[in-house]
């Protein structure tokens, strides 16, 4: 074992659309996690491994935060615990673009209102593990700078954090500042995987990341979180990987809202798809998309098992 070198597991904790999947291709430099404007894109714990010379940091992508309602959204949530177990660090994002927001808007409503700055909730997932926590506040590049110190002090009052970074994921403001700081608090240890690896998911994760992420961009409303996807066929070769996809839908009504009028909407969905399948692996693709009614399947704990979405 090399004494000089550290390696350990981050995962990325926050609520939903608080930006942890931009946050963690940032971090790569590489797109692993979907990122929509929609929340809740997330829906599995995705890994990432960073590597340099003298470090090696697994990043963990969850889902966002929540109340869980149905089957899916609690196994969403055990993705989230996992996470947390098995982290040596934890990221803590903070959306600060929505706090002011809502600051913006209550004072609309009631001048003299107080806007809660801290989210109690999202602490209290950090606090039980008895971790080091890093505060990364996100979207600073949104507000105006005394909203962040604002926000900032409040947070530091309320948990006794190993370090803080405020961001721009989507910019990429303040990104070798906080893997700086994520280097001090991870564990001397030789690397888990090799230097040139990305992930450990397989590809066929990915593709299916990549269709449901389109999923997400081309459809409204309560379609794309009643929809997920199953890879039936991947072959692949040096020319061409030929791929074959079922979209799942909760109901028979959404069948005919993904294929639309003669086809064009699942065609549509198609020739995105691919586009960011071939970009992802940089060849060509051929993909084959049909779609699938598996009756409330996302409340069903054997279906999302069988689909997935399983530890």
């Amino acid at each position: 074992m090399r004494s000089n070198h550290f390696s350990g597991y981050a995962a990325i904790l926050g609520r939903p659309n608080a930006g942890k999947s931009t946050l963690m291709n940032a971090l790569l430099g590489s797109k692993l996690s979907i990122a929509t404007h929609k929340a809740q894109t997330t829906r599995h714990q995705i890994m990432g491994i960073y590597s340099e010379e003298d470090c090696q940091i697994i990043f963990l992508d969850t889902p966002g935060i929540i109340q869980p309602k149905y089957e899916l959204q609690k196994a969403m949530m055990r993705f989230v615990e996992k996470a947390e177990k098995e982290a040596d660090v934890m990221l803590l994002l903070v959306d600060l673009k929505r706090s002011f927001t809502q600051q913006e808007r209550d004072k609309k409503n009631t001048p003299n209102a107080s806007t809660e700055l801290v989210d109690h909730e999202l602490l209290g997932h950090v606090r039980s593990q008895h971790k080091p926590v890093i505060l990364v506040l996100n979207k600073m590049d949104t507000v105006p700078e005394e909203w962040l110190k604002k926000v900032q002090g409040a947070y530091e009052e309320a948990f006794t954090f190993a370090g803080m970074q405020a961001i721009s994921a989507l910019e990429q403001h303040g990104i070798p500042a906080l893997i700086d700081q994520l280097k001090t608090k991870l564990p001397k240890g030789p690397a888990f995987y090799p230097k040139d690896e990305l992930s450990e998911h397989p590809l066929r994760f990915f593709v299916s990341e990549f269709i449901r992420e389109q999923l997400f961009l081309n459809y409204h409303e309560e379609l794309p979180y009643s929809a997920t996807i199953e890879i039936l066929e991947y072959q692949e070769s040096p020319e061409i990987d030929r791929i074959m996809a079922d979209i799942v839908v909760n109901r028979n009504s959404q069948k005919g809202m993904i294929i639309g009028k003669k086809g064009a909407a699942i065609k549509q969905l198609g020739i995105q798809s691919r586009a960011s399948i071939e970009s992802f692996l940089d060849k060509q693709v051929h993909l084959e998309l049909h779609v699938k009614v598996r009756e409330k399947w996302r409340e069903k704990e054997h279906m999302v098992r069988n689909l997935g979405y399983r530890e």
